[in-house]
Protein backbone atom coordinates (compact mmCIF):
# COMPACT_ATOMS: atom_id res chain seq x y z
CA UNK A 1 0.00 0.00 0.00
CA UNK A 2 1.09 3.54 -0.74
CA UNK A 3 1.29 6.12 2.06
CA UNK A 4 -1.72 8.37 2.51
CA UNK A 5 -1.67 11.98 1.41
CA UNK A 6 -2.90 14.69 3.77
CA UNK A 7 -5.84 15.81 1.64
CA UNK A 8 -6.79 12.71 -0.38
CA UNK A 9 -9.00 13.14 -3.45
CA UNK A 10 -10.37 16.52 -2.29
CA UNK A 11 -6.94 18.14 -2.13
CA UNK A 12 -6.77 19.47 -5.71
CA UNK A 13 -10.00 21.41 -5.11
CA UNK A 14 -9.78 22.51 -1.48
CA UNK A 15 -6.05 23.10 -0.98
CA UNK A 16 -5.90 26.15 -3.30
CA UNK A 17 -9.04 27.52 -1.65
CA UNK A 18 -7.55 27.15 1.85
CA UNK A 19 -4.25 28.68 0.72
CA UNK A 20 -6.17 31.62 -0.74
CA UNK A 21 -8.02 32.11 2.56
CA UNK A 22 -4.73 32.22 4.46
CA UNK A 23 -3.28 34.78 2.04
CA UNK A 24 -6.43 36.94 2.19
CA UNK A 25 -6.45 36.82 6.01
CA UNK A 26 -2.77 37.82 6.30
CA UNK A 27 -3.09 40.59 3.70
CA UNK A 28 -6.28 41.98 5.29
CA UNK A 29 -4.71 41.84 8.75
CA UNK A 30 -1.65 43.84 7.64
CA UNK A 31 -3.73 46.35 5.65
CA UNK A 32 -6.11 46.78 8.57
CA UNK A 33 -3.24 47.77 10.88
CA UNK A 34 -1.63 50.07 8.32
CA UNK A 35 -4.85 51.84 7.31
CA UNK A 36 -5.94 52.20 10.93
CA UNK A 37 -2.70 53.96 11.82
CA UNK A 38 -2.83 56.19 8.74
CA UNK A 39 -6.55 56.97 8.84
CA UNK A 40 -6.98 57.49 12.57
CA UNK A 41 -6.50 61.30 12.31
CA UNK A 42 -9.24 61.50 9.68
CA UNK A 43 -11.74 59.41 11.62
CA UNK A 44 -14.91 61.16 12.73
CA UNK A 45 -16.06 60.72 16.33
CA UNK A 46 -19.43 59.02 16.84
CA UNK A 47 -21.46 59.40 20.04
CA UNK A 48 -22.95 56.05 21.05
CA UNK A 49 -26.23 55.44 22.86
CA UNK A 50 -24.40 55.06 26.18
CA UNK A 51 -22.74 58.49 25.63
CA UNK A 52 -19.33 57.01 24.87
CA UNK A 53 -17.31 58.11 21.85
CA UNK A 54 -15.98 55.73 19.20
CA UNK A 55 -14.35 56.15 15.81
CA UNK A 56 -15.66 54.58 12.63
CA UNK A 57 -13.11 53.91 9.89
CA UNK A 58 -14.46 52.91 6.48
CA UNK A 59 -11.54 51.04 4.93
CA UNK A 60 -10.50 48.92 7.94
CA UNK A 61 -14.11 47.76 8.29
CA UNK A 62 -13.80 46.07 4.91
CA UNK A 63 -10.52 44.51 6.00
CA UNK A 64 -12.16 43.04 9.10
CA UNK A 65 -14.98 41.70 6.94
CA UNK A 66 -12.44 40.06 4.61
CA UNK A 67 -10.66 38.45 7.60
CA UNK A 68 -13.97 37.19 8.95
CA UNK A 69 -15.02 35.56 5.68
CA UNK A 70 -11.55 34.09 5.13
CA UNK A 71 -11.84 32.30 8.49
CA UNK A 72 -15.36 31.07 7.70
CA UNK A 73 -14.35 29.73 4.27
CA UNK A 74 -11.25 28.04 5.76
CA UNK A 75 -13.35 26.33 8.45
CA UNK A 76 -15.91 25.34 5.81
CA UNK A 77 -13.15 23.63 3.81
CA UNK A 78 -12.13 21.66 6.91
CA UNK A 79 -15.77 20.60 7.39
CA UNK A 80 -15.84 19.40 3.78
CA UNK A 81 -12.65 17.41 4.42
CA UNK A 82 -14.29 15.75 7.44
CA UNK A 83 -17.50 15.00 5.54
CA UNK A 84 -15.45 13.62 2.68
CA UNK A 85 -13.59 11.37 5.10
CA UNK A 86 -16.88 10.06 6.47
CA UNK A 87 -18.60 9.54 3.12
CA UNK A 88 -15.79 8.32 0.86
CA UNK A 89 -15.23 4.55 0.91
CA UNK A 90 -11.44 4.15 0.49
CA UNK A 91 -8.71 5.42 2.78
CA UNK A 92 -6.71 6.65 -0.22
CA UNK A 93 -9.59 8.98 -1.14
CA UNK A 94 -10.10 10.12 2.46
CA UNK A 95 -6.50 11.12 3.07
CA UNK A 96 -5.05 11.70 6.52
CA UNK A 97 -7.37 14.61 7.38
CA UNK A 98 -10.45 12.75 6.19
CA UNK A 99 -9.36 9.54 7.92
CA UNK A 100 -8.86 11.32 11.23
CA UNK A 101 -12.21 13.08 10.82
CA UNK A 102 -13.95 9.78 10.10
CA UNK A 103 -12.52 8.20 13.26
CA UNK A 104 -14.12 10.99 15.31
CA UNK A 105 -17.58 10.24 13.89
CA UNK A 106 -19.10 9.34 17.34
CA UNK A 107 -17.84 12.68 18.65
CA UNK A 108 -19.35 14.67 15.75
CA UNK A 109 -22.73 12.96 16.15
CA UNK A 110 -22.74 13.55 19.91
CA UNK A 111 -21.79 17.21 19.50
CA UNK A 112 -24.58 17.79 16.99
CA UNK A 113 -27.13 16.18 19.31
CA UNK A 114 -25.91 18.12 22.36
CA UNK A 115 -25.94 21.45 20.54
CA UNK A 116 -29.33 20.83 18.94
CA UNK A 117 -31.00 19.90 22.25
CA UNK A 118 -29.24 22.65 24.19
CA UNK A 119 -30.23 25.39 21.73
CA UNK A 120 -33.78 24.04 21.53
CA UNK A 121 -34.31 24.10 25.31
CA UNK A 122 -31.83 26.81 26.32
CA UNK A 123 -34.51 28.96 27.97
CA UNK A 124 -35.16 26.15 30.47
CA UNK A 125 -31.54 25.35 31.30
CA UNK A 126 -30.55 28.34 33.43
CA UNK A 127 -26.95 29.55 33.17
CA UNK A 128 -26.02 26.64 30.91
CA UNK A 129 -28.74 27.60 28.47
CA UNK A 130 -27.65 31.24 28.46
CA UNK A 131 -24.22 30.04 27.39
CA UNK A 132 -25.67 29.41 23.91
CA UNK A 133 -26.42 33.11 23.52
CA UNK A 134 -22.69 33.79 23.74
CA UNK A 135 -20.49 32.96 20.71
CA UNK A 136 -17.26 32.75 22.73
CA UNK A 137 -18.90 30.47 25.28
CA UNK A 138 -20.29 28.22 22.55
CA UNK A 139 -16.87 27.86 20.93
CA UNK A 140 -15.24 27.09 24.27
CA UNK A 141 -17.97 24.62 25.17
CA UNK A 142 -17.52 22.89 21.81
CA UNK A 143 -13.75 22.52 22.27
CA UNK A 144 -14.14 21.16 25.79
CA UNK A 145 -16.91 18.75 24.87
CA UNK A 146 -14.90 17.54 21.87
CA UNK A 147 -12.19 16.21 24.18
CA UNK A 148 -14.65 15.03 26.82
CA UNK A 149 -16.48 12.98 24.19
CA UNK A 150 -13.15 11.79 22.80
CA UNK A 151 -12.28 10.46 26.25
CA UNK A 152 -15.66 8.72 26.47
CA UNK A 153 -15.46 7.14 23.00
CA UNK A 154 -11.69 6.55 23.06
CA UNK A 155 -11.88 2.76 22.44
CA UNK A 156 -14.09 3.38 19.38
CA UNK A 157 -11.90 6.18 18.01
CA UNK A 158 -8.40 4.79 18.54
CA UNK A 159 -7.08 2.76 15.60
CA UNK A 160 -4.50 0.80 17.63
CA UNK A 161 -3.67 0.14 21.25
CA UNK A 162 -1.90 3.07 22.93
CA UNK A 163 1.00 0.84 24.02
CA UNK A 164 1.01 -1.59 21.08
CA UNK A 165 4.43 -1.58 19.42
CA UNK A 166 5.24 -2.32 15.78
CA UNK A 167 9.02 -2.03 15.65
CA UNK A 168 9.11 -1.50 11.88
CA UNK A 169 7.18 1.77 12.19
CA UNK A 170 9.48 3.71 14.49
CA UNK A 171 9.26 7.44 13.75
CA UNK A 172 7.49 6.74 10.46
CA UNK A 173 5.65 9.79 9.05
CA UNK A 174 1.85 10.28 9.09
CA UNK A 175 -0.13 8.07 6.72
CA UNK A 176 2.36 5.19 6.79
CA UNK A 177 0.83 1.75 5.97
CA UNK A 178 0.97 -0.78 8.79
CA UNK A 179 3.05 -3.86 8.15
CA UNK A 180 4.05 -6.48 10.63
CA UNK A 181 1.04 -6.04 12.92
CA UNK A 182 -2.09 -8.15 13.48
CA UNK A 183 -4.09 -8.98 10.36
CA UNK A 184 -7.24 -7.21 11.62
CA UNK A 185 -5.36 -4.05 12.62
CA UNK A 186 -6.18 -0.65 11.12
CA UNK A 187 -4.14 -0.44 7.88
CA UNK A 188 -2.45 2.91 8.57
CA UNK A 189 -0.75 4.96 11.25
CA UNK A 190 -2.78 8.11 10.59
CA UNK A 191 -0.44 10.47 12.45
CA UNK A 192 2.68 8.32 12.20
CA UNK A 193 4.63 6.31 14.74
CA UNK A 194 6.72 7.42 17.73
CA UNK A 195 10.26 6.42 18.70
CA UNK A 196 9.06 3.00 19.91
CA UNK A 197 6.74 2.29 16.97
CA UNK A 198 3.47 3.15 18.75
CA UNK A 199 0.58 4.90 16.99
CA UNK A 200 0.68 8.64 17.71
CA UNK A 201 -3.02 9.13 16.90
CA UNK A 202 -4.14 6.38 19.29
CA UNK A 203 -1.91 7.67 22.07
CA UNK A 204 -3.32 11.17 21.62
CA UNK A 205 -6.88 9.82 21.88
CA UNK A 206 -6.09 7.63 24.89
CA UNK A 207 -4.29 10.57 26.50
CA UNK A 208 -7.56 12.51 26.56
CA UNK A 209 -8.99 9.86 28.88
CA UNK A 210 -5.86 9.93 31.04
CA UNK A 211 -6.01 13.71 31.48
CA UNK A 212 -9.78 14.07 31.84
CA UNK A 213 -9.95 11.28 34.39
CA UNK A 214 -7.82 13.29 36.81
CA UNK A 215 -8.22 17.02 36.06
CA UNK A 216 -12.00 17.51 36.58
CA UNK A 217 -12.22 15.19 39.59
CA UNK A 218 -9.14 16.67 41.24
CA UNK A 219 -10.49 20.18 40.64
CA UNK A 220 -13.91 19.18 42.02
CA UNK A 221 -12.32 17.73 45.18
CA UNK A 222 -10.17 20.84 45.56
CA UNK A 223 -13.28 23.01 45.33
CA UNK A 224 -15.14 20.94 47.90
CA UNK A 225 -12.17 21.16 50.28
CA UNK A 226 -11.79 24.90 49.67
CA UNK A 227 -15.52 25.56 50.09
CA UNK A 228 -15.73 23.43 53.25
CA UNK A 229 -12.95 25.45 54.87
CA UNK A 230 -13.60 28.84 53.27
CA UNK A 231 -17.27 29.17 54.25
CA UNK A 232 -16.83 28.94 58.05
CA UNK A 233 -13.56 30.88 57.95
CA UNK A 234 -15.17 33.81 56.15
CA UNK A 235 -18.52 33.74 57.94
CA UNK A 236 -17.48 32.90 61.51
CA UNK A 237 -14.05 34.54 61.49
CA UNK A 238 -12.11 34.67 64.79
CA UNK A 239 -9.32 32.19 65.48
CA UNK A 240 -10.61 29.61 62.99
CA UNK A 241 -10.14 32.10 60.15
CA UNK A 242 -6.66 33.03 61.36
CA UNK A 243 -5.52 29.42 61.69
CA UNK A 244 -6.83 28.16 58.32
CA UNK A 245 -5.57 31.26 56.50
CA UNK A 246 -2.11 30.76 58.01
CA UNK A 247 -2.02 27.13 56.83
CA UNK A 248 -3.25 28.12 53.36
CA UNK A 249 -0.59 30.81 53.05
CA UNK A 250 2.11 28.31 54.04
CA UNK A 251 1.00 25.90 51.32
CA UNK A 252 0.79 28.67 48.71
CA UNK A 253 4.32 29.79 49.60
CA UNK A 254 5.71 26.31 48.87
CA UNK A 255 7.00 25.74 45.28
CA UNK A 256 4.61 23.42 43.45
CA UNK A 257 7.17 21.39 41.50
CA UNK A 258 9.30 20.91 44.62
CA UNK A 259 6.21 19.66 46.45
CA UNK A 260 5.62 17.03 43.76
CA UNK A 261 9.26 15.99 43.83
CA UNK A 262 9.01 15.47 47.59
CA UNK A 263 5.77 13.49 47.38
CA UNK A 264 7.19 10.99 44.86
CA UNK A 265 10.38 10.22 46.76
CA UNK A 266 10.51 6.59 48.00
CA UNK A 267 10.99 7.60 51.65
CA UNK A 268 7.85 9.76 51.65
CA UNK A 269 5.82 7.01 49.95
CA UNK A 270 7.05 4.31 52.34
CA UNK A 271 6.11 6.50 55.29
CA UNK A 272 2.53 6.63 53.98
CA UNK A 273 2.42 10.44 53.70
CA UNK A 274 0.30 10.44 50.49
CA UNK A 275 -2.21 8.12 52.19
CA UNK A 276 -2.39 10.38 55.24
CA UNK A 277 -2.98 13.37 52.96
CA UNK A 278 -5.67 11.50 51.02
CA UNK A 279 -7.32 10.47 54.29
CA UNK A 280 -7.58 14.11 55.42
CA UNK A 281 -8.45 15.73 52.09
CA UNK A 282 -10.98 13.15 50.90
CA UNK A 283 -12.96 13.11 54.15
CA UNK A 284 -13.79 16.82 53.88
CA UNK A 285 -16.18 16.40 50.90
CA UNK A 286 -18.10 13.78 52.89
CA UNK A 287 -18.47 16.19 55.78
CA UNK A 288 -19.49 18.92 53.34
CA UNK A 289 -22.24 16.73 51.87
CA UNK A 290 -23.57 15.78 55.31
CA UNK A 291 -23.73 19.37 56.53
CA UNK A 292 -25.31 20.43 53.21
CA UNK A 293 -28.13 17.88 53.51
CA UNK A 294 -28.62 18.17 57.26
CA UNK A 295 -28.82 21.98 57.26
CA UNK A 296 -31.43 21.89 54.49
CA UNK A 297 -33.60 18.97 55.61
CA UNK A 298 -33.18 18.89 59.40
CA UNK A 299 -36.91 19.65 59.76
CA UNK A 300 -37.71 16.56 57.62
CA UNK A 301 -36.44 13.54 59.59
CA UNK A 302 -37.54 11.01 56.97
CA UNK A 303 -35.21 12.55 54.38
CA UNK A 304 -32.33 12.59 56.86
CA UNK A 305 -33.01 8.99 57.85
CA UNK A 306 -33.58 7.42 54.44
CA UNK A 307 -31.52 9.62 52.14
CA UNK A 308 -28.81 11.61 53.92
CA UNK A 309 -27.55 8.97 56.35
CA UNK A 310 -27.43 6.05 53.83
CA UNK A 311 -25.74 8.29 51.25
CA UNK A 312 -23.09 9.48 53.70
CA UNK A 313 -22.47 5.92 54.93
CA UNK A 314 -22.09 4.69 51.36
CA UNK A 315 -19.64 7.48 50.56
CA UNK A 316 -17.75 6.71 53.76
CA UNK A 317 -17.33 3.07 52.72
CA UNK A 318 -16.33 4.25 49.25
CA UNK A 319 -13.79 6.59 50.86
CA UNK A 320 -12.35 3.81 53.03
CA UNK A 321 -12.19 1.41 50.10
CA UNK A 322 -10.47 3.94 47.83
CA UNK A 323 -7.93 5.33 50.29
CA UNK A 324 -7.25 2.29 52.51
CA UNK A 325 -8.59 -0.59 50.34
CA UNK A 326 -10.81 -1.41 53.28
CA UNK A 327 -12.50 -4.83 53.34
CA UNK A 328 -14.46 -5.09 56.62
CA UNK A 329 -14.28 -8.87 57.05
CA UNK A 330 -10.76 -9.58 55.84
CA UNK A 331 -9.37 -6.42 57.36
CA UNK A 332 -10.78 -7.19 60.82
CA UNK A 333 -9.93 -10.90 60.65
CA UNK A 334 -6.33 -10.68 59.44
CA UNK A 335 -4.82 -7.22 59.08
CA UNK A 336 -5.80 -5.83 62.46
CA UNK A 337 -4.92 -9.05 64.30
CA UNK A 338 -1.62 -9.21 62.44
CA UNK A 339 -0.89 -5.64 63.42
CA UNK A 340 -1.55 -6.39 67.10
CA UNK A 341 0.63 -9.51 67.05
CA UNK A 342 3.54 -8.11 65.04
CA UNK A 343 3.54 -4.57 66.34
CA UNK A 344 4.32 -2.96 62.97
CA UNK A 345 4.59 0.83 62.84
CA UNK A 346 1.35 2.53 61.87
CA UNK A 347 2.64 3.90 58.55
CA UNK A 348 4.02 0.50 57.48
CA UNK A 349 0.81 -1.24 58.58
CA UNK A 350 -1.35 1.21 56.58
CA UNK A 351 0.78 0.76 53.47
CA UNK A 352 0.82 -3.05 53.83
CA UNK A 353 -2.94 -3.20 54.36
CA UNK A 354 -3.57 -0.97 51.36
CA UNK A 355 -1.34 -3.06 49.08
CA UNK A 356 -2.72 -6.43 50.24
CA UNK A 357 -6.49 -6.23 49.73
CA UNK A 358 -8.87 -5.11 47.04
CA UNK A 359 -11.61 -2.74 48.25
CA UNK A 360 -15.11 -4.04 48.82
CA UNK A 361 -16.50 -0.66 47.79
CA UNK A 362 -14.23 1.88 46.16
CA UNK A 363 -11.81 2.49 43.33
CA UNK A 364 -8.49 0.70 43.13
CA UNK A 365 -6.31 3.71 42.30
CA UNK A 366 -2.74 3.07 41.26
CA UNK A 367 -0.23 4.36 43.80
CA UNK A 368 1.38 6.86 41.43
CA UNK A 369 -2.01 8.10 40.29
CA UNK A 370 -3.12 8.57 43.89
CA UNK A 371 -0.01 10.65 44.59
CA UNK A 372 -0.70 12.88 41.58
CA UNK A 373 -4.39 13.23 42.52
CA UNK A 374 -3.67 14.09 46.13
CA UNK A 375 -0.95 16.53 45.17
CA UNK A 376 -3.19 18.37 42.71
CA UNK A 377 -5.98 18.65 45.31
CA UNK A 378 -3.52 19.78 47.95
CA UNK A 379 -2.03 22.49 45.71
CA UNK A 380 -5.37 23.86 44.44
CA UNK A 381 -7.34 23.81 47.70
CA UNK A 382 -5.67 26.87 49.37
CA UNK A 383 -6.35 29.06 46.33
CA UNK A 384 -10.00 27.99 46.25
CA UNK A 385 -10.20 28.61 50.00
CA UNK A 386 -8.97 32.19 49.59
CA UNK A 387 -11.49 32.88 46.79
CA UNK A 388 -14.40 31.45 48.81
CA UNK A 389 -13.36 33.30 51.94
CA UNK A 390 -13.18 36.60 50.05
CA UNK A 391 -16.62 36.05 48.51
CA UNK A 392 -18.13 35.17 51.90
CA UNK A 393 -16.67 38.30 53.54
CA UNK A 394 -18.42 40.38 50.89
CA UNK A 395 -21.75 38.52 50.67
CA UNK A 396 -22.36 38.08 54.41
CA UNK A 397 -23.07 41.81 54.69
CA UNK A 398 -25.98 41.65 52.21
CA UNK A 399 -29.60 42.20 53.24
CA UNK A 400 -30.81 38.69 52.41
CA UNK A 401 -28.22 37.24 54.81
CA UNK A 402 -29.48 39.54 57.55
CA UNK A 403 -33.03 38.44 56.73
CA UNK A 404 -32.05 34.78 57.12
CA UNK A 405 -30.41 35.55 60.46
CA UNK A 406 -33.61 37.32 61.55
CA UNK A 407 -35.65 34.22 60.64
CA UNK A 408 -33.47 32.25 63.05
CA UNK A 409 -31.63 30.16 60.47
CA UNK A 410 -28.47 28.41 61.61
CA UNK A 411 -25.00 29.51 60.45
CA UNK A 412 -24.45 26.45 58.23
CA UNK A 413 -27.81 26.92 56.53
CA UNK A 414 -26.94 30.56 55.82
CA UNK A 415 -23.49 29.64 54.52
CA UNK A 416 -24.64 26.80 52.27
CA UNK A 417 -28.07 27.93 51.12
CA UNK A 418 -27.85 31.72 51.18
CA UNK A 419 -24.22 32.70 50.61
CA UNK A 420 -22.89 29.84 48.44
CA UNK A 421 -25.62 30.03 45.73
CA UNK A 422 -24.99 33.76 45.35
CA UNK A 423 -21.27 33.12 44.90
CA UNK A 424 -21.80 30.56 42.14
CA UNK A 425 -20.89 32.87 39.25
CA UNK A 426 -17.25 33.54 40.21
CA UNK A 427 -16.84 29.97 41.45
CA UNK A 428 -18.10 28.42 38.21
CA UNK A 429 -15.74 30.62 36.20
CA UNK A 430 -12.80 29.76 38.45
CA UNK A 431 -13.72 26.07 38.28
CA UNK A 432 -13.43 26.09 34.47
CA UNK A 433 -10.17 28.02 34.58
CA UNK A 434 -8.75 25.76 37.28
CA UNK A 435 -9.46 22.65 35.23
CA UNK A 436 -7.32 24.27 32.55
CA UNK A 437 -4.56 25.02 35.06
CA UNK A 438 -4.77 21.45 36.35
CA UNK A 439 -4.56 20.09 32.81
CA UNK A 440 -1.41 22.13 32.22
CA UNK A 441 -0.04 20.99 35.59
CA UNK A 442 -0.66 17.34 34.72
CA UNK A 443 1.06 17.87 31.39
CA UNK A 444 4.00 19.47 33.20
CA UNK A 445 4.22 16.57 35.65
CA UNK A 446 4.08 14.09 32.78
CA UNK A 447 6.79 16.09 31.01
CA UNK A 448 9.06 15.72 34.06
CA UNK A 449 8.03 12.09 34.60
CA UNK A 450 6.56 12.71 38.04
CA UNK A 451 4.05 10.26 39.41
CA UNK A 452 2.83 8.76 36.10
CA UNK A 453 3.58 5.47 34.40
CA UNK A 454 6.33 5.90 31.78
CA UNK A 455 4.16 3.97 29.30
CA UNK A 456 1.16 6.20 29.98
CA UNK A 457 -0.28 8.03 26.93
CA UNK A 458 -0.64 11.13 29.09
CA UNK A 459 -0.17 14.16 26.84
CA UNK A 460 2.71 15.54 28.91
CA UNK A 461 4.59 12.23 28.86
CA UNK A 462 4.05 11.90 25.11
CA UNK A 463 5.33 15.43 24.48
CA UNK A 464 8.39 14.73 26.64
CA UNK A 465 9.18 11.54 24.72
CA UNK A 466 8.85 13.23 21.34
CA UNK A 467 10.79 16.42 22.11
CA UNK A 468 14.14 14.64 22.04
CA UNK A 469 13.95 14.16 18.27
CA UNK A 470 11.74 17.18 17.58
CA UNK A 471 14.00 18.69 14.93
CA UNK A 472 14.17 15.42 13.00
CA UNK A 473 10.73 13.87 13.65
CA UNK A 474 8.24 16.63 14.64
CA UNK A 475 5.09 14.51 14.22
CA UNK A 476 5.11 12.55 17.55
CA UNK A 477 4.93 15.51 20.01
CA UNK A 478 2.81 17.91 17.95
CA UNK A 479 -0.61 16.13 18.15
CA UNK A 480 -0.65 15.87 21.98
CA UNK A 481 0.68 19.44 22.22
CA UNK A 482 -2.16 20.71 20.01
CA UNK A 483 -4.65 18.62 22.00
CA UNK A 484 -3.45 20.18 25.26
CA UNK A 485 -3.54 23.65 23.70
CA UNK A 486 -7.11 23.31 22.37
CA UNK A 487 -8.36 21.79 25.62
CA UNK A 488 -7.00 24.65 27.75
CA UNK A 489 -8.13 27.24 25.17
CA UNK A 490 -11.64 25.79 25.25
CA UNK A 491 -11.76 25.95 29.04
CA UNK A 492 -10.64 29.59 29.01
CA UNK A 493 -13.21 30.56 26.37
CA UNK A 494 -15.91 28.65 28.28
CA UNK A 495 -14.98 30.50 31.47
CA UNK A 496 -15.17 33.85 29.63
CA UNK A 497 -18.62 32.98 28.29
CA UNK A 498 -19.87 31.88 31.69
CA UNK A 499 -18.52 35.01 33.34
CA UNK A 500 -20.25 37.29 30.82
CA UNK A 501 -23.57 35.48 31.24
CA UNK A 502 -23.33 35.27 35.03
CA UNK A 503 -22.78 39.04 35.23
CA UNK A 504 -26.10 39.56 33.42
CA UNK A 505 -28.06 37.78 36.18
Amino acid sequence: MDPLTWSGSLGPFLNPLMLGCVLVFVAAFILNIVMSLIGMRQAEPIVNADHTISYRLGAPDYMLLAMKWAVFVFLGAIVIYILGGILQPSMEAKGIIGGVGAQFLPVWISLIVIYALSIRFKRRLGLYGKLFDNLIGMIGFGLVMFWVLTAIFAPMIATHGPIDVISGLRNDPPGTPVSGGPEDAFPYYLLGGDALGRDVFSRMVAGAREVLTIAPLATLFAFMVGITLGLPAGYLGSRLDTFITFIANMVLAFPVILLFYLLVTPEIIEAGVPIYMAAVLFVLPIGFLWVLLYSRFRAQPHIIKWVAIPLVLLLTLFYLGTVFRFDPIVWLATSFIGYLNQGNPVGEWMQTTRDSYEPLIGINIDGNLLIVFVSVVFVNSPTVYRIVRGLVLDIKTRDYVAAAQTRGEGPWYIMLWEILPNARGPLIVDFCLRIGYTTILLGTLGFFGLGVDPESPNWGSTINEGRRLLTVYPHPPLPPALALLTMVLGLNLLADGLREESLKD
